[in-house]
């Protein structure tokens, strides 16, 4: 094997770690109990699996074609500057909409601060 073939087989290894990743985040979105919990599975795991196979692609057409995609490194900057915001706002949208956690969580610590009337 040469280096270009090496090199190609770490980008179908990125893709596979990518593909598997969002996997393990549709099984966190099914599974968990709560929007919150969920949210953080959707946002965390699905993040990282765009960005592995978006990675993994970039590296491909790179050493395998002597294409640099300016689309795929945007996509990359894009999502890892996006997704992780807007999970973030539709989790502070579910807490200030009053969406019930779950049994098991132990403590709320903002219900103090932003609900003060609610006891």
């Amino acid at each position: 094997m040469n280096v270009s073939q090496i090199i190609e087989l770490g980008a179908a290894i990125l893709i596979l770690f990518g593909s598997i990743m969002a996997v393990i985040s549709a099984l966190g979105i099914i599974r968990l109990p709560d929007v919150y919990t969920r949210s953080h599975a959707a946002t965390k795991s699905s993040t990282l699996a765009v960005l592995l196979t978006l990675s993994g692609a970039f590296v491909y057409f790179w050493v395998s074609e002597g294409f640099i995609s300016v689309r795929l490194l945007l996509g990359i900057v894009f999502v890892f500057l996006t997704a992780p915001v807007a999970g973030h706002l539709i989790t502070r949208a579910a807490y200030r909409s009053k969406v019930k956690l779950t049994d098991n969580s132990s403590d709320d610590a903002l219900k103090a601060i932003l609900f003060p009337d609610d006891k």
